[in-house]
């Protein structure tokens, strides 16, 4: 079984912020966030979101990188290790869970991207109207393909993986990553020069706190939680590849910080092209796969954009990805003894499994429910609702109140550079506001609240 002293540590200080960011970077910030903002107001939303980020994210994200580098472990060995409490390794169990469910029907809309990055390619989207785009997602999300374009991902992810930490998902990190911001600030340029641009930067940067209501304060606490994949692990997987000389509390705050700098850039990508285009920002989910490619459609090199757009979001795609299979294979390789290889199709093999059950769940198996939702319905509401709040709530009171406090100190202290009210500051936000702030998180995707 893998020792503490045989793990794999990130080679450079770009590969720690590469990777983490990575891992935090996905759809949520370049897909969910603009709907999001668009639904809750624009500004007001942005301004409490950042709050949350400072207030909550940060703070978590240390947690888990404490859990992680003090152990040199995945999810469920930390709690083990950190607790003489055998209780608490069930959290670790649920971590493992949902990471699974997560990389199942997220590689189906990953695979939703390939489709229409293959299209823009090929120039097939043509020149529809957002209403001819909705019947052609409906009937490509109904059918075989998305099915195939969800191996097709997943056999990517494992691919990366195969290759270690190192030579996989650290140099793919340091590639993906700069080559995500270059593409981001070629569309915000791009975004900018539309005569809807100030209108659409107004809507996203200017705040009307009129608008805050018990909604829109829930709806920016919930991207903020999961727009930093905070609850389900990651963060914690990628800590234990650290080494002793990385400054925990800089690389929370640097993650945290580009992380929500690509969500604002998605909001400038997308908003000036909404209000120019005169579409409503309040689009939802559909805004990405059924309004965006109409808008691109009305640009010069409109197929370009749409192709440079779709590639986009496979990147953010898999860097989130190969972050939640590693969790699991991590645990299958600490506690099973088993060979990388053998770990990595494992868990590939798990999440087509339950991948194709997710793919299928629009088309031919859209009467198979449970409790009335169908198999991505009950993934994604089980994880979202459940198991990453609760999560997100359990590490942060266990780092908070339950270990040992020299343990805490001792790994946020970088060699006692890191001063003493800011690490005062994050153990106090990670005993009293983070809880609270995630425990309204979690009620109010149960609908007590």
């Amino acid at each position: 079984m893998e020792q503490p002293n045989q793990r794999a540590v990130f080679k450079t200080r770009i590969g720690v912020i590469a990777t983490t960011v990575g891992s935090a970077v996905g759809l949520g910030n370049i897909w969910r966030f603009p709907y999001e903002a668009g639904e809750h107001g624009g500004g007001a939303f942005l301004a409490l979101y950042i709050g949350f980020i400072m207030l909550i994210g940060i703070p978590v994200i240390c947690a888990e990188f404490i859990m992680g580098r003090s152990t040199k472990r995945n999810i469920f060995g930390a709690f083990r290790m950190l607790s003489t409490n055998t209780k608490w390794a069930w959290i670790g169990y649920m971590g493992i869970l949902a990471s699974i469910l997560i990389l199942s029907f997220y590689s189906v809309v990953a695979g939703w991207t390939v489709e229409y990055f293959t299209e823009s390619i090929t120039g097939n989207l043509g020149s529809m109207t957002p209403e001819q785009h909705h019947a052609k997602f409906n009937s490509f999300s109904t059918g075989w393909m998305p099915l195939v374009w969800t191996f097709a991902f997943l056999s990517l992810n494992a691919a990366v993986l195969l290759m270690g930490v190192r030579k996989g998902i650290e140099r793919i990190s340091n590639i993906l990553m700069p080559l995500l911001f270059v593409i981001l600030i070629s569309f915000c340029i791009n975004s900018l020069q539309l005569p809807g641009a100030s209108e659409g930067l107004k809507f996203l940067l200017c705040p009307d706190f009129s608008k805050i209501n018990s909604s829109v304060l829930i709806g920016a606490l919930g991207q903020a939680f999961f727009s930093l994949s905070l609850g389900l692990g990651t963060m914690m997987i990628y800590s234990s590849y650290f080494s002793n000389e990385t400054p925990l509390i800089k690389s929370a705050a640097t993650t945290a910080a580009l992380d929500t700098i690509v969500a604002i850039m998605a909001g400038i990508i997308i908003f000036p092209a909404v209000f120019t285009f005169h579409t409503e920002p309040a689009a939802g989910p559909k805004l990405v796969f059924e309004v965006l490619p109409s808008i691109f459609n009305s640009l010069p090199y409109g197929s370009i954009w749409s192709t440079m757009f779709f590639f986009l979001l496979i990147i953010a795609s898999i860097t989130s990805t190969i972050s939640m299979s590693e969790m699991c294979i991590a645990f299958f390789i600490e506690q099973f003894g088993l060979k990388r290889k053998t770990a990595v199709l494992i868990n590939t093999g798990i999440a087509m499994t339950l991948g194709a059950l997710c793919a299928m769940s629009f088309g031919p198996l859209s009467n198979l429910t449970i409790f009335n939702l169908t198999v991505f319905n009950l993934f994604d509401y089980v994880t979202s609702n459940i198991f990453l709040p609760l999560g997100g709530m359990m590490i942060s009171i266990f780092v908070g109140w339950i270990i040992d406090r020299n343990i805490v100190e001792k790994q946020l202290s970088s060699h006692n550079t890191t001063r003493q009210w800011v690490l005062k500051l994050v153990v106090f936000c990670l005993k009293y506001i983070a809880p609270t702030g995630i425990g309204l998180v979690f009620l109010s995707g149960l609908n007590f609240i």
